[in-house]
């Protein structure tokens, strides 16, 4: 044989096999795998069972989370990567957001986030929030009154300034129609991760709980959080099953006028389930709205006069049917205000109207669901005391 021949032959399969290899790394780099040559880093992973806001994919050294924004017309998913820290960034997601794990310090810009960070204890890695009024957390107060909290402003009174000289890891935005994501372009720009979190869009408590995943993909606490949401989940269907075999279904109406407008949970609503799930027979139950149904009180009236309870009366709540009378002394022709039947979510209300029930109660459906229960079907639970309703005296 030719010795020129033979080197030319051993040239071109030497260059065939780097080209393929070459193909091959960036085949894998393009799908978003990294330079990351380690042990797969999650042995842990959480499943989205409930929740259809979000997603979470595992790779060896991140995460990938897709959230998805009922608001947003020309962007309806919103990318995240989830880097452990000291690793290589992965390839392949130009427009995603990198956000450093586990996060050492958050933003949140809605009190409703203190209950995810709290089923989690990690009320440590909390460094602001946009408003620091309605709290009800006592680590979180506490974290405030040391001056380790500070108040960052919300959408038009945004403290950008302060919030790039804090350079938190992230910044957790509460999605809605006149809060847009566009807002936080400036903190975007400054190297500052923005999560929208929609977790009040969900249709069903246990998917509105469920977000407390996201927030332990951000902590590395998925094994936590797999275990204590289990309980939760299990809990909750055992009492909704105890409650489904209930042959009568107690009427109630939930809400009161304001503004010359009575807003009662959508059917389709997170709301509406749980009081389906307590054994409860509600009005509008069957209708499709997201968020609640703007009603006049002349629609309202004829079913609340007949209602065998009166739930959620007010959004900070009320302390007394005299307060209810001073405000409307039609409601005392209600069934629920004749027979003292008048229960709301205030009990875990501190003076200055922040409201445990919109932190913890958000991320503990079990427990919600078993206060209705106990209210509407009070034999089924003879031990439970209430946790977030009282009864309006």
């Amino acid at each position: 044989m030719n010795i020129s021949n033979f080197l030319s032959g051993c040239c071109i399969v030497f260059l065939a096999a780097i080209l393929v290899a070459c193909s091959t790394s960036s085949t894998l780099y393009e799908q978003g795998e990294s330079g990351y040559e380690g042990p797969a880093l999650f042995k842990e992973k959480v499943v989205i069972r409930h929740a259809k806001g979000f997603t979470i994919d595992y790779h060896k050294n991140f995460k990938l989370v897709k959230i998805m924004s009922p608001f947003e017309k020309t962007t309806d998913t919103m990318t995240f990567v989830l880097l452990q820290r000291g690793t290589p960034k992965p390839a392949g997601y130009p427009s995603a957001q990198i956000i450093p794990i586990p996060v050492q310090s958050l933003v949140p810009m809605s009190s409703m986030h203190i209950g995810l960070v709290g089923f989690l204890g990690a009320e440590h890695i909390v460094t602001g929030m946009g408003n620091l009024t309605y709290v009800s957390s006592e680590k979180i107060r506490a974290r405030i009154k040391s001056g380790d909290i500070k108040e960052v402003g919300k959408d038009q009174g945004l403290n950008e300034e302060l919030l790039i000289a804090m350079h938190p890891d992230l910044v957790m935005a509460i999605g809605s129609p006149v809060s847009k994501i566009n807002r936080y372009q400036s903190l975007k720009q400054a190297g500052i991760p923005v999560m929208v979190n929609s977790e009040w869009i969900e249709t069903t408590p246990l998917a509105r709980a469920e977000w407390v995943k996201l927030m332990a993909a951000l902590l590395n606490k998925e094994a936590e959080v797999n275990a204590r949401f289990g309980e939760s989940e299990k809990e909750y269907a055992r009492l909704a099953k105890l409650a489904k075999g209930r042959r009568t279904k107690p009427s109630l109406v939930s809400g009161m006028n304001s503004k010359d407008a009575w807003f009662v949970p959508s059917g389709s609503g997170y709301v509406s389930r749980l009081f389906q799930d307590a054994g409860g027979h509600y009005q509008w139950a069957d209708t499709k709205a997201t968020g609640s149904l703007p009603l006049n009180f002349e629609t309202v009236y004829p079913i609340a006069l007949h209602a065998d309870f009166w739930l959620n009366v007010g959004i900070l709540g009320v302390k007394s049917r005299q307060e209810l009378l001073d405000k409307d002394r039609r409601y005392a022709d209600f069934k629920a205000f004749k027979t003292g039947n008048i229960f709301t979510h205030n009990k875990r209300q501190a003076a200055n109207g922040a409201n445990d029930y919109w932190e913890s109660g958000a991320v503990s459906p079990h427990l919600v669901l078993a206060d209705l229960i106990k209210i509407l079907h009070p034999e089924l639970l003879p031990a439970h005391e209430l946790v977030y309703y009282q009864k309006i005296e």
